[in-house]
């Protein structure tokens, strides 16, 4: 096969346009192999990489595994930076064998089986901060009432902290990943590491019935891991817990409220479609817009373009969801399309641990508050003002809303 000759840098991420939909120049760089752009100073400042733009190539850029995770490998791109010298011992961010362990610790915590047993619990949750809701003045901010509230208080209570420091994990994660000032994000991951590391400790002397009590019990005691690696399951199961459930629902609710036609059609028949809505709507907004970057470990050919060991890759989720050649007018919600083959969950072993969990959630989240406000509306003319800009993952800032 002819590989393409050397194409001109561009500078990435790229921005999303005023309506939050993913970026048009996406769609061009599709029509080639992929092309090289420069990396952010999350991700090793003035160094270059390879973007990954087709739905196949993404998928096996996913799965395959000579393009390794492990962000401690040397010349490994970082996009979220942590403190120089700290190991995140995220196993999102390892390969093989370490992260089949750690990830297996905690894997029967997020099936589906036990998702179907938190709806009780989900839809309890759900109805109290609805209630609450209803007693705010109008208009009211739905972002900071309930989709921030819900995943938050879900994950936090699965994993044990107490309600009253879900608003700090909150902040912390929101100033960790927007990676605008490193001095502060550093500091806010410490902080939130540190707090992790004193509640594992009380759990280990005082169990409950909890995720870091039972990892605190049953591998930490036994020195099946470490507390670093307690403290780093923790944290991730936290931060990826709260961070893109909290947005999704945001936008699948925003989605709704743009449009009257698609609001009847995913609430008709008792929002017999809002399971198909909801897998549609993480393909057109993709949220993993900008975290997902690999170390090449051994040369490869990779969509018509030749990469070597030790080239940095980055894997472009909305790219691939926007690929017309599998979802056609792809810049369009249509809830009758097989969305079978998105990528918001990701492919391969790092596929999201906690899909069944955010299904659940977003399912309660978009039946409970459209029954409880039939006639919700958006509280604002310009809903483009609404989304956060230059953040790894996609969302809004509030939901101005008002019934």
């Amino acid at each position: 096969m002819t590989l393409a000759s050397e194409p001109d840098v561009l500078d990435w991420p790229f921005p999303r346009p005023q309506d939050g939909t993913v970026p048009p120049i996406l769609a061009k760089l599709r029509e080639a192999p992929p092309c090289a752009v420069m990396l952010p100073a999350g991700a090793a400042e003035g160094r270059r990489g390879w973007l990954v733009t087709r739905h196949p190539d993404v998928q096996q850029a996913l799965m395959d595994p000579r393009l390794s995770a492990d962000e401690l490998l040397p010349g490994a791109p970082v996009r979220i930076q942590i403190p120089p010298g700290e190991r995140p011992s995220s196993f999102l961010r390892m390969d093989g064998a370490e992260h089949a362990k750690l990830r297996g610790l905690i894997t029967s915590q997020f099936t589906a089986r036990r998702a179907r047993a938190l709806r009780p619990a989900i839809e309890e949750l759900t109805t109290t901060l609805l209630a609450d809701l209803a007693t705010r003045d109008r208009p009211a901010d739905l972002h900071d009432a309930f989709s921030r509230k819900l995943p938050t208080l879900v994950i936090a209570r699965l994993l044990g902290v107490p309600d009253a420091d879900s608003a700090f994990f909150v902040e912390k994660t929101r100033v960790t990943i927007s990676q605008d000032d490193l001095a502060a994000a550093f500091a806010a991951y410490q902080e939130m590491t540190a707090y992790l590391g004193e509640l594992a400790d009380r759990r280990l002397r005082e169990p409950q019935d909890d995720l870091i009590s039972q990892l605190a019990v049953e591998n930490l005691a036994t020195g099946e891991i470490t507390r670093d690696e307690l403290v780093g399951i923790a944290r991730l199961v936290l931060v990826a817990g709260h961070e893109t459930t909290t947005n999704q629902i945001a936008l699948n609710i925003l989605s709704l409220l743009c449009d009257d036609r698609l609001r009847d059609t995913v609430l008709a028949d008792d929002g017999r479609l809002i399971p198909q809505f909801l897998e549609e709507s993480m393909r057109f907004w993709s949220i993993s817009q900008d975290a997902i970057v690999r170390l090449v470990l051994e040369d490869l050919e990779l969509g018509g373009r030749q990469m070597h060991a030790g080239d940095a890759v980055v894997i472009s989720i909305p790219a691939g969801n926007h690929d017309p050649a599998v979802f056609p007018a792809p810049d369009r919600i249509d809830v009758h399309r097989d969305t079978g083959e998105h990528l918001q969950w990701g492919k391969g072993p790092h596929y999201c641990l906690g899909a069944p969990l955010a299904r659940q959630e977003m399912t309660t989240a978009l039946t409970f508050l459209f029954r409880q406000f039939p006639t919700l509306r958006l509280a604002t003319d310009d809903p483009g003002d609404l989304f956060r800009r230059g953040t790894v993952f996609h969302g809004v800032v509030s939901l101005p809303v008002t019934w």
